[in-house]
């Protein structure tokens, strides 16, 4: 009887553990056969290492030369190698900005999504990997430099912009990188010529590429008071040699000349991806990610899309690469477009605006002037477990939500908020793993099959 009983017991512990390891409970990406992405380079490893994928990269790199994407997709030898393509790496790959090869892993990148465009596209999808950090540290460091928070007769009379330019005097890289773009950028070169732009574009790129971005995005979006300190701001890039010319080039015009460099469409495509206002977030911005934004916009400094402040306006932000619509034609609206993306962006104007004021995004006001609501009828409190600690993956949004009643001082209408926080608390308790507890659910479901195998074993045991 006790071996029947041990026996009877073992089968059930089986059936429960393949239950909760077979392949149904799987959740998210590993049913669809996703893979990581990886930078394009890499990539490109992969699949010189593959006979068949090598062989394709080769041919369709002979299709793109000197072909437009229709006449390419005419041979079927060049859809072919496309299609398989698709399927290799080298589609979702990514670069990182300041790679060490980047413009090698960017090339790789246009090789491959250049013949799966319709034609020029308004908008390109960014070839960098999007950004998931916030500013909130150099929002920090900014308020304090900005004299948010001391005394405000102080802080009016403050020139920002001179104060971030000598904090940058302070810092050695800084202060070399800057020092050896403005030397290059005000070199005369004869009574003709004011300057080599190409000489102050690349020293541009390598101020804003190498030096820590709280240096940098001072510099950019410190805020201002009065003319001179937005002069000095507008100052900021040398805008006389690296971003005004004789006469402005047509915008669509001119986006076509920075399509032509790897390196220039893909910030473009970046301040885009980046920047591009969103009427269905609080900030206007894509993920309402500041930091995105204003990376973006610093990114494409040093390039023929330079965009500078047009004036020294210290209450109106307006920015703009140094073109026009004049003589678009038919093309004006599409061109008006483009323009605006700069000029009347409330993205890119919030983000600038915020980095000034040093604040960042608070989606989770900690006073809001709106009451407490009652919170909804909980039928039952599920218990927590009793190792709860510091290595449980929680997700912060979580933790906000059941933190959210202490920290705004609200007091709690009944005990029904608490089981509302702990309902939440016990969604993805388990480190390390991708299953979800639901609030009903206990601590482990049983497949059908274990359970009917439970009531077996019970209907034998009052049997006996």
């Amino acid at each position: 009887m006790i071996l029947a009983n041990a026996f009877c017991l073992l089968f059930f512990l089986d059936e429960t553990l393949r239950s909760l390891a077979s392949p149904s409970s799987l959740q998210g990406p590993e049913l669809h056969g996703w893979r990581p992405p990886v930078d394009c380079v890499r990539a490109n490893e992969l699949c010189a290492a593959e006979s068949n994928c090598s062989s394709r990269y080769r041919t369709l790199r002979q299709c793109l030369a000197g072909r437009d994407r229709n006449t390419m997709l005419a041979n079927k030898e060049c859809q072919a190698a496309l299609e398989v393509l698709q399927e290799s790496p080298l589609y979702d790959c990514r670069c990182k900005r300041g790679m060490k090869k980047e413009l090698q892993c960017l090339q790789i990148y246009w090789s491959i999504h250049l013949g799966l465009t319709e034609g020029e596209e308004f908008y390109e999808a960014s070839p960098y990997e999007p950004v998931t950090s916030r500013l909130s540290d150099i929002f920090r460091l900014a308020s304090i430099f900005s004299g948010t928070g001391a005394d405000p007769a102080v802080s009016v009379k403050s020139n920002h912009c001179l104060d971030a330019a000598k904090a940058c005097n302070l810092n050695e890289n800084c202060k070399k990188l800057r020092s050896s773009y403005i030397s290059i950028c005000n070199r005369e070169i004869s009574p003709t010529e004011r300057c080599n732009r190409r000489k102050c574009h690349k020293a541009l790129r390598q101020f804003f590429d190498r030096v820590p971005s709280e240096y940098t995005y001072r510099m950019l979006f410190c805020s201002c008071q009065d003319q001179a300190c937005a002069e000095r701001r507008r100052q900021t890039i040398l805008p006389s040699c690296s971003y005004e010319d004789k006469e402005k080039p047509n915008c669509l015009d001119l986006r076509s000349v920075c399509r032509t460099d790897h390196l220039c469409r893909s910030r473009l495509a970046d301040f885009h991806a980046n920047c591009h206002a969103s009427y269905q977030t609080l900030t206007s911005c894509p993920a309402d990610n500041y930091q995105a934004c204003l990376g973006s916009y610093a990114g494409m400094i040093g390039f023929d899309m330079t965009p500078n402040y047009v004036d020294s306006s210290p209450t109106g932000i307006v920015v703009s690469p140094w073109c026009s619509c004049r003589g678009s034609g038919n093309l004006e609206e599409e061109c008006e477009k483009f323009l605006r993306d700069f000029t009347e962006n409330p993205c890119l104007r919030n983000a600038i605006q915020a980095f000034g004021n040093g604040t960042d995004v608070n989606l989770s006001p900690k006073n809001p002037s709106f009451p407490a609501t009652q919170a909804p009828r909980v039928e039952k409190t599920p218990s927590l477990p009793d190792d709860l600690g510091d290595s449980t993956n929680l997700g912060t949004s979580v933790i906000t939500t059941c933190t959210s009643v202490e920290e705004q001082g609200l007091k709690a209408n009944s005990s029904k908020e608490l089981s509302t926080c702990f309902t939440e608390l016990t969604t993805n308790i388990i480190p390390g793993s991708n299953k979800v507890i639901r609030p009903n659910s206990g601590l482990c479901r049983a497949s059908p099959s274990a359970a009917l195998t439970a009531v077996s074993f019970l209907m034998w045991k009052l049997a006996l």
